[in-house]
């Protein structure tokens, strides 16, 4: 009889605790694992005007073959974006009609980017290649994350926006 109890409880919580996951995830609440910003709790705020260089997004990548080994080496988390993969927290650095230059670090229309540098390797020594850079198209964003090792336009280009999800509010973070 005991033994019914605990297992009822147990249901019961998994039932509770799913339902607010589930209605965290409908308000626009996701937690951040990576370090690209800082780890905990964001929220996704709808964006009531145009992106703005500076702006803190969420953005779900274009599903090509950069994000799909991307993926495969794991540089993204699972989630619910086309692909499987986890929304981006990224800075948007650049906007349509803007020039990229990549060299060991990113110049946009000639100014540098602080901690833009580039890495020839990742972590596990494998190659990581450069965007060449140019004008970014329309409706793109060339996304910038100053964590030194971030996976982001340096490497896979400006990315559509029509992937954006709004902008990338913190509730609960903490840096490691």
């Amino acid at each position: 009889m005991r033994r019914r109890h605990i297992l009822l409880f147990l249901m019961g919580a998994a039932v509770v605790m799913s339902t607010l996951v589930a209605i965290a995830f409908a308000g626009g609440y996701r937690l951040n694992l990576t370090p690209s910003e800082p780890l905990g709790l964001w929220r996704i705020e709808e964006l009531q005007r145009p992106v703005a260089i500076g702006d803190l997004v969420f953005l779900c990548p274009p599903m090509t073959a950069t994000f799909t080994e991307a993926r495969r080496r794991g540089y993204l988390r699972r989630g619910l974006c086309a692909g499987g993969i986890a929304p981006l927290i990224k800075t948007v650095a650049a906007l349509p009609g803007q020039r990229v230059e990549i060299t060991d670090h990113v110049l946009i229309d000639g100014r540098s980017v602080p901690a833009s540098s580039l890495w020839n390797r990742d972590g596990e020594g494998r190659v990581l290649s450069a965007d060449p850079g140019g004008v970014v198209p329309p409706h793109h964003l060339f996304l910038h994350s100053s964590f030194a090792s971030s996976y982001d336009s340096r490497y896979f280009g400006p990315v559509p926006d029509s992937g954006l999800l709004g902008l990338a509010q913190p509730v609960f973070t903490f840096e490691p």
